[in-house]
């Protein structure tokens, strides 16, 4: 008997289910939200999230983790609130630098062969004290284009929503339909096999953190268009978000088996699970451990189905 799905689709179809029975209870308990405005609300937040979920996501294709993921996205807000803003070409060079540092960073874990958490747990020190020098107190202030372009209006659907399906459209083409994405999530699979096949795992190790540091560059940028202002931990929760955003949306720890499209949508549930526990009442103190009570619940699932599936492939 064959499975009406595949692995791939369950990547996919799992987080998506996950978002739409979230979403129809929050429309439940607050019929107001299902509206322009409200949707507005309650995803504004989403899109930065979402670009850091990504970034993450790149790097556990090679199968590293990144710690320092929250504390990188807030300096690169810390840069776009005072030198992009006052000074634009200083603070492109300042963020182009700390891509270079983080393409760095990749083709060190590899050539010496060192924990990917030790190095990146190290790193987000490294970030947060320059984060802290840019700007030891909240201030700053947001340029006005990434501002116009993150408060601006598109008729029929709000400008978060559009934003994440072009993210994830993105990520998918880079991902999982370029040649690029082909060889990278190999050497998350087989990094030798890769080698063999005459490609540099050295050079693909260092596109690879270039690509996620400049997805977290994009997350800060947003970040401070959509709060106007930033502080050295305006984003240090997002390290946690990124990698369950990961997870609950197909992603696994090993293997380069990872799904843009299901890291936006885990994102987006993560998100919206925010404002689904503030409707119910529930302290912030417990919000953290209701999201991670969801992100269980959800893997329990997928893991439940991957088994049928592993199951009825053997009969």
């Amino acid at each position: 008997m064959k499975t009406l799905f595949s692995a791939d689709s369950l990547r996919i179809l799992v987080p998506a289910f996950s978002l739409a029975a979230l979403l129809a209870a929050v429309f439940y308990l607050q019929p107001r939200t299902m509206s322009y405005m409200g949707l507005n609300l309650m995803f504004n937040l989403a899109v930065p999230i979402a670009l850091a979920t990504i970034a993450q996501m790149l790097i556990i294709a090679v199968n590293d983790l990144d710690l320092s993921i929250g504390a990188f996205v807030s300096f690169a807000a810390c840069v776009t609130a005072t030198f992009l803003e006052s000074d634009p070409l200083i603070g492109l060079i300042i963020l182009a630098a700390a891509v270079g540092v983080y393409a760095l960073m990749g083709v060190v874990i590899y050539l010496r062969n060192l924990p990917a958490i030790v190095v990146t747990l190290g790193m987000s020190f490294v970030w947060s004290g320059l984060a802290v020098l840019l700007l030891p107190s909240p201030g700053g202030s947001a340029p006005e284009w990434i501002r116009a372009i993150m408060t601006s209006r598109p008729p029929f659907v709000p400008m978060a929503i559009i934003a994440s399906v072009l993210i994830a459209i993105v990520a998918h083409l880079i991902v999982m339909r370029s040649s690029f994405g082909v060889v990278m999530r190999g050497v998350g699979g087989n990094s030798r096999s890769v080698e063999r096949a005459g490609w540099s795992v050295v050079k693909v190790r260092a596109m690879t953190y270039a690509l996620a540091g400049t997805f977290a560059v994009i997350a800060g940028i947003v970040l401070v268009g959509l709060t106007t202002a930033a502080d050295a931990n305006i984003a240090l929760r997002y390290t946690l978000l990124s990698i369950a955003g990961v997870i609950l949306g197909g992603g696994e720890f090993v293997g380069g088996r990872v799904s843009p499209i299901g890291a936006v949508i885990g994102a987006l549930t993560l998100t919206l699970a925010a404002s689904f526990l503030s409707f119910l009442q529930i302290s912030p103190d417990w919000q953290i451990g209701v999201q991670g009570a969801i992100l269980i619940i959800v893997l329990a699932i997928r893991l439940l189905l991957n088994r049928r599936e592993r199951r009825e492939k053997r009969a």
